[in-house]
C-alpha cells in the first residue's frame, strides 16, 4: 500500500437516519424522545479498509484512526494509522504504515495516549508510536502470556497502562472463542501483570479508567450478553460490579460527564448512554457494527468506526444525553 485508501468525504444525510429510527420505535416512544436532545449527525468519511478504532488528541487537536487490511487476527502487516483534523474533519492522511519507516502493525485496534506516545493493541503485541512523528517507540510482546486477541487499551489513574484480551480470533469464516478472556496490566518496565481473568469476564472489549478511584470500567463482546461492568486491579478475588447489560456484543465505551459511559453495540446498531442518573438510552442508531468510539472533548463529538462498512461517521452529541 503506497497511498492512503481513502475515498472523497461523504456526506450521509441526517434524515435518513432519523426516518429509520422513526421506523423501529412506537408513535408514544417516538414522541418522548423528540422532546429529549438527540445526537446530530455532522459527516461521514467512507473508503477505509477495516476502520476499528478512533482516538482523539486534544493537544494536537486532531483524530487517529486505526485500520486493518484484512481479519481482525490476521498477522499480514499491512494495517495503517490516519490522522485526520479534528476542527475541519478532514481531509485523512496517512500517519504510520506497517512495513515502512520501521512501522510493524498487523491488526491494530483500540489506543490510548500516555504522555507523548500513542498506544495501540495489535493482537498480540502493545505498540508504542510517538504520536506527533508516527516513528515506532516500543513494542511489548503479550505471546509470552498467550494473548489471544489484544483489544483495547487505556491509561488508569495510576500512569498504568491497562489491555483487554477478549480470547476471540476473527478469522475469515467469523468470530471464535478459543478463550483467555483477560485483563492485563503493564508496569515499570514494561513488565506485564494479570488484572482479572475468566469467562465472567465476557470477552472484554473497551476499557476506560471508571469515574472514582483506581477502578476500570469495561465493556463485553459476549454475543448474547454483554456487560458494562467495574473491575478493581489488585483485589484477588477478581469480582466484577455490574451496572448494565445489553444483548450482546459491546465494543467501544467513553466516559461522560456524572459517571455516564457511551457504549457502542453490534447487535442492535447503536451507541448508548448507560449510568447514574441516566436509563440506557439510544442517542445513534442504524450504524453498522460500531466499533471502537471515541470523544472529541473540545467539540462534543463522538467518532464511530463501522469495520465492514469501511466508514466513520462523527455526530454532534447531545448537551445532557
Amino acid at each position: 500500500m503506497t497511498k492512503l485508501p481513502i475515498r472523497p468525504l461523504a456526506l450521509v444525510a441526517f434524515m435518513a437516519g432519523a426516518a429509520l429510527l422513526a421506523g423501529c420505535i412506537s408513535r408514544g416512544e417516538a414522541a418522548a424522545r423528540a422532546e429529549r436532545p438527540q445526537a446530530r449527525f455532522i459527516k461521514g468519511i467512507d473508503g477505509f479498509y477495516g476502520p476499528e478504532s478512533a482516538k482523539y488528541d486534544a493537544e494536537q487537536d486532531v483524530w487517529f484512526v486505526t485500520a486493518m487490511l484484512g481479519p481482525g487476527s490476521k498477522r499480514d502487516g499491512a494495517a495503517y494509522v490516519v490522522r485526520i483534523p479534528a476542527g475541519p474533519l478532514g481531509p485523512p492522511t496517512l500517519f504510520i504504515e506497517g512495513g515502512k519507516n520501521g512501522a510493524v502493525l498487523n491488526a491494530p485496534k483500540g489506543m490510548a495516549i500516555h504522555g507523548d506516545t500513542l498506544w495501540m493493541a495489535d493482537i498480540d503485541v502493545l505498540r508504542g508510536f510517538d504520536r506527533r512523528t508516527g516513528a515506532p517507540l516500543a513494542a511489548i510482546d503479550f505471546r509470552p502470556h498467550h494473548a489471544m486477541l489484544l483489544n483495547d487499551v487505556t491509561v488508569g489513574r495510576d500512569g498504568l497502562l491497562y489491555v483487554t484480551d477478549t480470547g476471540i480470533e476473527m478469522s475469515p469464516v467469523g468470530v471464535l472463542h478459543p478463550g483467555g478472556d483477560r485483563i492485563f496490566v503493564v508496569g515499570p518496565n514494561h513488565a506485564v501483570g494479570v488484572v482479572a481473568r475468566g469467562n465472567a469476564l465476557g470477552r472484554p472489549n473497551g476499557i476506560i479508567p471508571a469515574a472514582r478511584g483506581n477502578d476500570l470500567t469495561v465493556v463485553s463482546f459476549d454475543p448474547f450478553r454483554s456487560q458494562v461492568y467495574t473491575v478493581r486491579p489488585g483485589d484477588p478475588r477478581h469480582a466484577l460490579t455490574v451496572s448494565f447489560t445489553g444483548k450482546g456484543k459491546f465494543d467501544g465505551v467513553e466516559p461522560l460527564p456524572g459517571g455516564r459511559v457511551l457504549v457502542s453495540c453490534w447487535n442492535d446498531s447503536s451507541i448508548h448512554v448507560v449510568g447514574p442518573g441516566s436509563a440506557d438510552e439510544k442517542i445513534i442508531t442504524g450504524l453498522s457494527q460500531p466499533a471502537d468510539i471515541g470523544v472529541d472533548t473540545r467539540r462534543n463529538r463522538i467518532a464511530i468506526p463501522q469495520v465492514v462498512r469501511g466508514r466513520v461517521e462523527f455526530w454532534e452529541l447531545p448537551a445532557e444525553p
